[in-house]
């Protein structure tokens, strides 16, 4: 994946294109939002715009969810 980008630094134009291929490819592969974060050095915020705006599909939240489990 693209080298680590600065926190902060402003992308645009081709960069935020190449960018933002790169972490369609790793999430359709199965990587988290979080863990692309944290592999290109930016916010959870700003690779979640960075798919969002590129119409990637987002997958609903996994792991344990809040309150009782439900037994029949």
């Amino acid at each position: 994946m693209t080298d680590t980008i600065k926190r902060g630094t402003r992308l645009s134009g081709s960069e935020r294109e190449q960018l933002a291929d790169e972490l369609s490819k790793g999430y359709a592969e199965g990587k988290s939002i979080r863990a692309l974060a944290e592999e290109t050095g930016r916010s959870y915020g700003f690779v979640h715009r960075l798919l969002s705006e590129n119409d990637v599909t987002l997958r609903s939240r996994g792991g344990a969810t809040r309150g009782r489990s439900r037994q029949a």
